[in-house]
């Protein structure tokens, strides 16, 4: 087998990587959406909700109902399952993508940087042939069975992790993080009960530290995994830095495990060969065909399509640069950014709707209208206490009132400090325009001393 005409990326490498990443992603998937479903999410989150904040561009993503919300989890559920085993494994990967990013975009206030994360992991798991061995369908169709594939394949989900943590590092790169150790200070002594280490989280060199170790983690841990000789180290700390993590802020969800299995990625296709010799059926003498190689037809196409990608994995969260003002305080452009608590952040929010008149007022019950988790989000998100604002309205045409107006009282407190009018109260936010311009009736953030 010669590479001598190939390009870096499309030279033959061990598909073994590839093979335990959609083991272990296709299971993880399955037990995150079963526990989704097992606690009853499916039903406090996008059923029983009367609105939804969905995004711009994206309105007509809806719930389909309490039977369609459940089939299309049912539908999900079974898709992580034929990825992990490999069986009609594109078919599967498509399924899987589309419908966990339909879930995801039915509500802004469901969104975790995690759930970002496996959408694009599970768009690019479409394209890599890892259901090439060591799945059921090579086991129907051994022609299929190959032993390596293009090193792009490996490549860009090492590309997808290294965004994560090298823009959640320069994120940290900030006054609050690094000088007055913001939100940790906060956040750090609701752990006290913790057993041995609770007492200490009242110290403020604690909150330091853990501002600090986790700003050079994120930063430099990538470069560590890519390196043979400091890899077994680099992965040491993952494990120990995501443990702490699931440990202290057990509100994170699985995300912690998610990095902890989708890191394993940086590690050798020897390694991860080794990995499956001890996995039940696996077949190492199985023959395999066509020099062993997966072949991709279209590598100038590939290559194009691939550099598209990087641009905008690299741009999209760089966009708050067009934004003026405070990103922690109006939070435009803020997600898809890869900004991990990042900050502690509370809103309260008093809505007023009046008529055209001003003779004619009500002030809004907003559990009236929406659930716990949703007015938490909205009351410190500018975008979606616009969204609310358009919606009472709605609400209110259909009660008959003519052009009713839209005010809000809104206050906020950001890391720490004390809470503050977020925005103009005069501003009749039922006639201010969605876009993706920034919101002048955003009040300016200063320092409090």
């Amino acid at each position: 087998m010669t590479v001598t005409k190939e390009t870096a990326c499309h030279r033959p490498v061990l598909i073994a990587p590839l093979i335990t990443f959609r083991i272990v992603f296709g299971l993880l998937m399955f037990i995150s959406l079963l526990r989704f479903w097992w606690r009853g999410w499916v039903d406090t989150v996008y059923i029983k909700p009367p609105f939804h904040f969905t995004y711009m561009g994206f309105e007509w993503v809806q719930p389909f109902g309490a039977t369609g919300m459940y089939v299309l989890f049912g539908v999900i559920i079974l898709s992580t399952l034929l990825i992990t085993v490999g069986l009609f494994y594109r078919l599967a990967a498509i399924v899987f993508f589309l419908g966990f990013t339909y879930v995801e975009l039915i509500d802004v206030t469901t969104y975790l940087n995690h759930y970002y994360f496996i959408s694009l992991v599970a768009f690019i798991m479409i394209w890599l042939p890892a259901g090439s061995d060591y799945s059921i369908d090579t086991w129907l169709n051994p022609g299929k069975r190959r032993e390596f594939v293009p090193a792009w394949t490996i490549w860009i989900l090492q590309f997808q992790l290294a965004i994560v943590y090298v823009f959640a590092g320069l994120a940290k790169l900030n006054t609050d993080w690094l000088i007055l150790a913001q939100p940790m200070k906060t956040w750090l002594p609701a752990r006290s009960y913790l057993p041995l280490v609770g007492p200490y989280m009242y110290h403020e060199w604690v909150a330091y530290l853990f501002s600090w170790f986790g700003a050079v983690y994120d930063c430099f841990i990538v470069f560590f995994l890519l390196q043979k000789r400091t890899r077994p180290y680099a992965y040491l700390a993952v494990l120990i830095f995501h443990i702490a993590t699931a440990i202290f802020f057990p509100g994170i969800g699985l995300f912690p495990y998610v990095m902890i299995i989708a890191t394993t990625i940086f590690f050798s296709g020897s390694f991860h060969k080794r990995v499956l010799g001890f996995m039940p059926f696996y077949n190492r003498q199985a023959p395999y065909f066509q020099t062993g190689a997966y072949v991709f037809r279209h590598k100038k196409m590939i290559t194009i399509a691939l550099s598209v990608y990087i641009f905008f994995q690299l741009v999209v969260p760089l966009r708050f640069l067009l934004y003026p003002g405070h990103l922690f305080w109006g939070e435009e452009g803020y997600r898809f950014s890869w900004r991990v608590m990042l900050m502690e952040k509370a809103g309260t929010a008093y809505f007023t709707v009046k008529d055209s008149t001003h003779t004619r007022f009500t002030h809004i019950s907003n559990a009236d209208y929406l659930t716990e988790l949703q007015e938490k989000m909205m009351s410190t998100q500018p975008d979606m206490i616009l969204k609310y604002a358009h919606y009472l309205r709605t609400q209110f045409e259909q009660k008959g009132w003519q052009k009713p107006e839209v005010y809000a009282e809104i206050y906020v407190a950001l890391n720490g400090n004390r809470s503050r009018l977020f925005i103009d109260s005069t501003v009749n936010l039922a006639a201010q325009p969605l876009s993706w311009q920034h919101y002048k009736w955003i009040l300016p953030y200063k320092q409090q001393q």
